[in-house]
């Protein structure tokens, strides 16, 4: 049977980083075979072989885009690594809610947000603890690159088992609703709560006008995944996202590329940056 050899795989890879600046290393080839199946049948095809040959033979950007979705690691959980949301609950969200008392208004962006895990989790936090934003513009915004992981998360949409990752009882049975086989985000979560598709790395930024800012930002466990340039690019934009008192999470194992733009502070078990130079 023909298999793929690695220049093949080298191709994918190519491909790959050019949808999304994802660095993927020879020891992740295996899988390839798990992550396209769905796609590999969508297409009709049996074999990685055969979406290969495909590509090589002409270029197609909707499907070199599916490819790279497809491959996008979407692993998440509600209030995955607990200590940053017990930091903003307990100490950052308090000062931020005190600067913001003039012009009642919190921006969040779960960037990379997968299924929606969480920005789900940053609307409980905010909705469980600080009832006094009742009557504020409060915004959770989401995206990623997945258009998949985006409509799930759009729906609010989980299933049992991801139900169970994290998620407290009582907020189970205050935020969600059982429909059959699923649990369903409950409209006071999901009001503030948007979805978009958007590529970090892609040749537009998913927010870029001048009036954006956010609050807090969380952009964790994404930076890994890309090479030292795109990290520098990546944080030049979340740069220019955040006022002088803004808030950016990153991964546990993560640190800026760029570490003349951020101010890490280590407080509550964890790390948060501010940016360094205001704007």
């Amino acid at each position: 049977m023909e298999t793929c050899s690695h220049l093949d795989y080298d191709y994918l890879r190519e491909i790959i980083f050019g949808q999304s600046q994802n660095v993927l290393e020879p020891s992740s080839d295996y899988l390839f075979e798990t992550r396209l199946h769905c796609l590999l049948q969508r297409r009709g095809m049996s074999r990685l072989e055969e979406l290969v040959r495909l590509l090589r033979q002409r270029r197609d950007p909707i499907l070199e885009r599916a490819l790279a979705e497809a491959m996008t690691i979407n692993e998440t959980s509600f209030f995955r690594d607990r200590r940053p949301f017990e930091l903003l609950r307990s100490e950052l969200l308090p000062k931020l809610i005190k600067e913001r008392r003039t012009m009642r208004s919190l921006r969040f962006w779960s960037a990379a947000c997968s299924t929606g895990q969480e920005a789900y989790s940053l609307a409980m936090l905010l909705r469980e603890n600080f009832p006094r934003l009742a009557n504020w513009n409060i915004q959770v915004e989401g995206t990623d690159i997945s258009a998949e992981a985006v409509q799930r998360a759009f729906e609010g949409r989980f299933h049992r088992i991801e139900i169970n990752r994290g998620l407290p009882a009582r907020f189970v049975v205050r935020y969600f609703e059982h429909i059959g086989e699923d649990w369903f985000a409950k409209p006071e979560i999901r009001e503030i709560c948007h979805f978009g598709q958007g590529n970090l790395c892609g040749p537009e930024f998913p927010f870029r006008r001048r009036t954006d800012r956010f609050d807090v930002i969380f952009l964790r466990n994404v930076m890994l995944y890309l090479s030292q340039e795109t990290r520098r690019a990546l944080l030049a934009g979340i740069h220019r996202l955040l006022p002088s008192d803004g808030l950016l999470f990153l991964g546990s194992a993560e640190q800026p590329a760029d570490p003349s733009l951020c101010t890490s502070i280590i407080e509550g078990g964890t790390c948060y940056f501010r940016p360094r130079l205001a704007h």
